[in-house]
């Protein structure tokens, strides 16, 4: 019996002993897979970190392109208002020409008509001639004035388009 309860006690020992060292590995285990998840954390915290300053960077580069595109529209806008008095100048200067011509042309339309009737019926023709060609001048020159207008405040436009587009690429530019 004594022999059986030497064997008991070796056998107890020995369980405690490897029971001592199974905690001993799954501690070990356990402190390596802490380790891990701390490293785990601190990649993660790293890569929010590094995606936040680069949305950051986005965002303050998207913030100076806009204020540099609504400056430059700002701009655009300005100039084309600025010259829209100088395109109503010679719009009236035009129209100011066509009105002095069509005032000679009725002062000339009425010598033609006096001169006709001194003359005879033969001369009438010739003046009415002469009328029918001064009132087509008049219209011409009044149209030559009104194209030059719309010719005028196209290529005013043309040019603010034309920047508005070179504002636009601006803000798309990578």
């Amino acid at each position: 019996m004594i022999v059986l309860d030497k064997i008991k006690a070796y056998g107890f020992q020995a369980a405690a002993l490897v029971l001592g060292v199974l905690l001993l590995v799954q501690t070990a285990r356990f402190h390596v897979e802490q380790l891990e998840h701390e490293k785990l954390k601190t990649s993660i915290v790293q890569a929010v970190k590094a995606q936040a300053t680069a949305t950051l960077k986005g965002e303050r580069l998207t913030a100076g392109k806009e204020a540099a595109h609504a400056q430059q529209t700002q701009e655009n806008s300005d100039e084309f208002t600025t010259s829209q008095p100088v395109r109503d100048a010679v719009h009236r200067v035009d129209l100011a020409r066509a009105e002095r011509v069509r005032i000679d042309a009725e002062r000339r339309a009425a010598t033609y008509r006096a001169q006709a009737e001194g003359n005879a019926a033969a001369c009438s023709n010739l003046a009415d001639r002469l009328a029918a060609f001064d009132r087509q001048l008049v219209e011409g020159v009044a149209v030559v004035g009104a194209l030059r207008a719309d010719l005028t405040r196209r290529d005013a436009e043309v040019v603010l388009l034309r920047k508005q587009v070179d504002v636009e690429r601006a803000l798309l530019a990578p």
